[in-house]
């Protein structure tokens, strides 16, 4: 593998580790929360006053920002040097802080109207109503925080640094739990606690990310510019990235839409069966988007294509490579893990059923949201951002009348089901259109057949294992271990890579004993 396929490795495993340490604190945080906040009118109103902050960082922050931010920044740096890529970036913060604190005024002032407008079954209970305006205007200004995070996050990838933006998650995890904790035991709201807890979260994530800027040598001291043109030719790239995020949101609301049709408890089989797909995708499909993005963005801004193709084909594989497993071990055990996670209280066996039933209809089109994010970054760092946007239009229509069609003879599971052929086309359709434009191929086609031929082996082991009580739980790491052998056997480079990082680093801890 390329020693640019090494660093995206290298990088991708510095943000899965964190993520995954976000993603436990995060399970703990809702089991603190459940225990300190309950389920009242205080956590309903807290609930609904996050989630509007919420929705514009995933409108308009981690995502969209940052992936416009990275091409230019990068491009600057090639082209015109350090300094003018430090100027952009400042310019850009100049232009997000005006932005952003008029949104947060405009808030502060129609709270009531907002709330009225996403919440207006409150209306008919008056304090629940004005508890939640008053968190509404607490929370609101964590926007502006977590916005000034996601430009930190762009350019320390774009220096090449990823661990302290994987890191952020985690201080606003212990924020909330420390809030909670505090408002519990000594005797104040902890709704309101929670509510400024988000903000002293947000502030904990931009502060951790200045140490780290300053070690890889960026200033906010410096000029910067109203008129900069790289911040000018980010808000263009940014529009359409905003909108595709917005498609993504919009998906969701309307699956959940469709699933309401059902008998009931069809969208909480869905709600369970998604949340198994998204930790791997969250673990391991968003960090090596996140890594390969920077890569393909320097790659493509020096000229280098050749070496981009090698990169987009490593960040390829190297998905495939975990992916595939991970959506094999999810239908080979989807019965027993639901069972094992969720089979207690009201969750009933037929319950448990249901859920991996949509569970394995989901996990079909797991390889193929993996791959899609990939391609996505490929798109970007050429800074074409409109092309994965009117895709992700395409595929919105499509998983929509597949969704319809569907459900008429398979009920929720039709909804699954067509949300991993709406991935599908859409991976499909991103490919073919990325390979026109670059005239290659990436896909490494022999080394995924090897990797389907070996998940399909280890899926269906753990399949025939299923009923082993209790055993298959602790038969997963053999599976591990053997499909990793399998691989090196065959000679896939991606195991080779995954093996000789596992070296390296027992070597270091090793070395650091003596």
């Amino acid at each position: 593998m390329s020693d640019h396929g090494r660093r995206i490795a290298r990088n991708a495993a510095v943000v899965a580790g964190a993520t995954l340490v976000s993603r436990i604190l995060g399970f703990v945080r809702d089991i603190i929360v459940a225990f300190a906040l309950g389920a009242g009118l205080f956590a309903d109103a807290f609930f609904v006053a996050f989630r509007i902050p919420n929705l514009l960082r995933r409108l308009f922050g981690e995502g969209s920002l940052t992936m416009a931010f990275i091409p230019i920044y990068s491009r600057l740096m090639e082209e015109e040097g350090e300094a003018a890529a430090q100027a952009m970036a400042r310019s850009a913060a100049a232009w997000l802080a005006v932005v952003l604190v008029g949104i947060t005024l405009v808030v502060e002032l129609l709270a009531r109207p907002l709330t009225m407008a996403i919440a207006p079954g409150f209306l008919d209970n008056h304090e629940q109503f004005a508890v939640t305006v008053d968190l509404v205007r607490i929370c609101f200004p964590y926007v502006v925080l977590i916005c000034g995070v996601a430009l930190c996050m762009g350019i320390l990838n774009s220096r090449n640094h990823f661990l302290a933006p994987a890191l952020a998650p985690v201080a606003l995890n212990l924020s909330l739990i420390g809030a909670a904790l505090f408002g519990y035991f000594m005797g104040y709201n902890v709704a309101y606690c929670m509510a400024y807890g988000v903000l002293v979260g947000g502030a904990a994530q931009w502060l951790l990310q200045q140490p780290f800027l300053g070690r890889t040598g960026f200033s906010w001291r410096g000029p910067w510019s109203w008129r900069n043109k790289g911040v000018a030719r980010m808000g263009m790239l940014m529009l359409p990235t905003v909108f595709g995020a917005a498609v993504y949101q919009l998906n969701i609301l309307l699956g959940t839409l469709l699933a309401s049709f059902l008998p009931v408890g069809s969208v909480s089989y869905l709600y369970y069966a998604d949340r198994l797909v998204q930790f791997p995708l969250g673990v391991f499909g968003i960090a090596i988007s996140t890594a390969a993005l920077p890569s393909l963005s320097r790659l493509a801004a020096k000229g280098e294509m050749a070496e981009y193709d090698e990169a987009l084909s490593a960040s390829l594989g190297l998905t495939l490579f975990i992916s595939l497993p991970a959506a094999a071990g999810l239908i080979g055990l989807a019965s027993p893990v639901i069972g094992l996670l969720f089979q207690r209280g009201a969750f009933t066996p037929e319950a448990v059923t249901a859920t991996a039933n949509a569970l394995v209809a989901y996990s079909v089109g797991l390889p193929f949201i993996a791959l899609s994010r990939p391609l996505v970054a490929g798109f970007y760092a050429l800074e074409d951002t409109r092309t994965p946007v009117k895709i992700a239009v395409l595929c919105l229509a499509a998983n929509i009348g597949l969704g319809v069609l569907l459900m008429q003879f398979l009920a929720h599971v039709g909804l699954a089901l067509a949300v991993s052929a709406s991935s599908l086309l859409n991976f499909g359709l991103l490919y073919v259109l990325l390979c026109r434009k670059r005239g290659s191929s990436p896909l490494p086609v022999g080394a995924a057949l090897r990797m389907l031929l070996l998940s399909a082996l280890i899926g269906g082991g753990a399949f025939l294992s299923a009923g082993w009580r209790p055993w298959w739980v602790l038969l997963i790491p053999a599976w591990v271990v053997i499909y990793m052998f399998l691989s090196l056997v065959l000679g896939l480079k991606e195991a080779r890579l995954f093996a000789d990082m596992f070296r390296s680093r027992v070597r270091r801890k090793l070395a650091g004993r003596k």
